[in-house]
């Protein structure tokens, strides 16, 4: 630190101050050898001579920068997002600071209440080739950090979260992607990008000095099939991307809270989002799907048939989704005879027949492919249109490069065009794509229960502050089978979870997404009716969403409203708890009936054990919410 004040001393140097609407959260930025940014919330330095930069082939965006405008303005809008996922309505209240530079460039900063989100724009004649960003956050005290921590630029995004200190986190370190959790002492920061188009994801690298420095993959620019699904990049450019030289690039955005439940809560992407391309939507139906691809083979007294892949048994899925109200089926590999070829399918499948017979059962197929088969094959879109199948979900992307993120956009665009619904799989963390193109509905990018015995409690209580804060999550939730931890087995075609009954059911509530799978066999889910029921009522829309009770990485109480219904759902890790929530979300006046499941007095050891419970309740009730370890609660409150 003491040598950027050196070198801030040298320079002549202009300082530019704005406040969020409420006064509460500040941004201080200095114009000398480059372009300085501190960040005050709640009286409180967070960053401090954080840095904003871009190297081009031919100059240094923010090198000795020279201001040509300032422009401040505010801005309120309510926003209704086409598909809610925590609210029907959104403030967008912030105030705008703009500075214009001299050498064509500018950087733009949102004030939030709760947050800083802050952009580049260009305005440079034809194409330009950005070597790499000269962005560093520079913490002002040393914290935790919660990262996922991958092996190199290809990657699922399903890494375990570690805590590093920011003063220990070293460059010769593995990297994070984002979104990044910053646990301040008094305040929490979650970072995260927004409005990703023709541009890399930023990842970022610690360097012992609670700063965290911009990494970004090369634009791969030789390359070759590698198997059915991937690709071996040959020859990597010197650049980060080459782009139009007049454009906006990615918001990196800060929500800053006192409270962790309001991680939780963020909105922060539906306030940054750019507006949908779509003209008419009205195609675009979120819902919840059956999956055959973890427990895939059905069994009991109804079962006459051999399971597997074949019609017999997709029409048992279809059956069991009509009869319970579910709009979807996705088939995973295996419907189509070769991977590598879309329009060869199964013949024991007999897809046709299917489609037709789902269509009279008012369900939807969705079917299954590697990335690169839609990449070699992008008229498939059409081809499914005419077929009928009305979603795809696409696999194995495993990369946030240039090139990659414009395929993402190539494949929203033209699954569009032809009435189709997209499931990223395999995929980098929600980032605007999904507002721009609603068809697409979710993205994995998440250590889920595809993972069986690997996904724990114990990692996934994080997700609710960070994953899952940033957008629509393909967590595949929903065992009926249950084990802790330290008993778990099971695998395909019989996979099982991990957490208690109740910590599963919970799992419909706090993981949102708009195409939401049941992972099990619907014979496992006819064997637990009561649990069917309650999972199949919980909506993927939300019209408010409230924590009740909240401590990042321990537990979480968290409550949704649609319409006139209420849902809560609660996790916590490997700890018991016991928690008093107030249930000052309801309406004034009225008694409602709540039902719900509570872990048993066994579900410490046995994971299985579940109580149902069904109570009155009103406005300003108090609920004590009693959860075993990487146990759970989830409840329906109505009329």
């Amino acid at each position: 630190m003491l040598m950027t004040v050196a070198c801030l001393s040298s320079y002549a140097q202009k300082v530019v101050k704005a406040q969020s609407p409420d006064g509460q959260t500040s941004v201080s930025v200095t114009l000398s050898d480059r372009i300085y940014y501190d960040v005050v919330s709640h009286g409180e330095t967070l960053l401090k001579q954080s840095v904003i930069g871009m190297q081009l082939s031919d100059k240094t965006l923010g090198a000795n920068p020279v201001l040509k405008k300032k422009s401040v303005r505010t801005v309120k809008e309510t926003i209704t997002p086409l598909f809610p996922l925590k609210y029907s309505q959104v403030e967008n209240n912030y105030t705008l600071l703009t500075l214009d530079m001299k050498g064509g460039y500018a950087v733009e900063f949102r004030l939030y209440d709760d947050g800083v989100a802050f952009r580049m724009k260009t305005s440079l004649p034809g194409e330009i080739e950005v070597m790499e960003e000269n962005t560093i956050i520079q913490l002002a005290e040393e914290c935790d950090l919660v990262l996922q921590q991958p092996g190199g630029f290809k990657t699922g995004c399903e890494e375990n979260y570690s805590v590093v200190k920011s003063s220990q986190w070293k460059k010769e370190d593995r990297m994070t992607e984002l979104p990044v959790l910053i646990m301040g002492k008094n305040q929490k920061i979650l970072l995260s990008e927004f409005d990703l188009v023709s541009y890399p994801g930023l990842f970022l690298k610690g360097n012992a000095d609670n700063s965290l420095s911009a990494i970004q993959p090369k634009t791969p620019i030789e390359y070759e099939d590698h198997g059915d699904r991937s690709h071996r990049i040959l020859k990597e450019a010197d650049y980060i991307a080459k782009t139009n030289g007049t454009r906006t690039f990615p918001w990196r955005y800060m929500l800053i809270t006192q409270e962790d439940g309001r991680l939780a809560e963020n909105t922060m992407p539906v306030r940054l989002a750019q507006k949908c391309q779509i003209d008419d939507t009205s195609w675009i139906k979120p819902g919840q799907t059956c999956w055959d691809w973890l427990n895939g083979i059905p069994y009991g007294p109804d079962v006459t048939f051999e399971g597997g892949i074949n019609l017999e048994t997709y029409k048992y899925f279809v059956d069991f989704a009509s009869r319970n109200g579910i709009p979807y089926l996705i088939m995973d590999e295996g419907w189509a005879l070769d991977t590598r070829d879309p329009y060869r399918t199964n013949p024991k499948v007999n897809l046709p027949e299917l489609i037709r017979y789902a269509k009279s059962k008012n369900v939807g197929i969705w079917v299954w492919l590697p990335w690169l088969t839609v990449e070699h094959n992008m008229d498939l879109f059409k081809t499914f249109e005419e077929w009928g199948i009305v979603g795809t979900k696409i696999d194995f992307m495993d990369r946030q490069d240039q090139w990659m993120v414009d395929y993402y956009d190539r494949v929203a665009k033209e699954a569009a065009e032809h009435h189709i619904m997209i499931d990223f799989h395999g995929a980098f963390h929600p980032s605007g794509l999904e507002y721009r193109y609603p068809n697409v509905l979710t993205y994995e990018g998440v250590r889920g229960m595809e993972f069986n015995g690997a996904c724990r409690p114990s990692n996934s209580i994080w997700i609710p502050f960070i994953r899952a804060a940033v957008g629509p999550m393909d967590y595949t939730p929903g065992p009926m089978i249950c084990y802790q931890p330290e008993y778990h087995h099971g695998n395909r075609p019989f996979c099982s979870g991990v957490g208690t009954k109740a910590y599963n059911l919970a799992a419909f509530v706090l993981f949102e997404s708009h195409i939401q799978m049941l992972m099990d066999n619907p014979c496992r889910y006819d064997e637990w009716p009561d649990c069917r029921d309650y999972i199949t009522s919980v909506p993927v829309n939300w019209d408010e969403t409230r924590v009740l009770a909240a401590e990042a990485g321990q537990y979480i109480v968290m409550a949704k409203r649609k319409g006139d219904q209420w849902f809560i759902g609660g996790i916590t890790n490997d700890n018991k708890r016991e928690i008093e929530v107030s249930l000052d979300i309801l309406p004034e006046g009225k008694e409602l009936k709540m039902t719900s499941f509570v872990d048993g007095v066994n579900a410490n050891r046995m994971a299985m054990d579940y109580r149902v419970e069904k109570t009155t309740v009103k406005k300003g009730d108090k609920l004590m919410i009693k959860m075993a370890r990487n146990g759970g609660f989830a409840a329906v409150i109505n009329q």
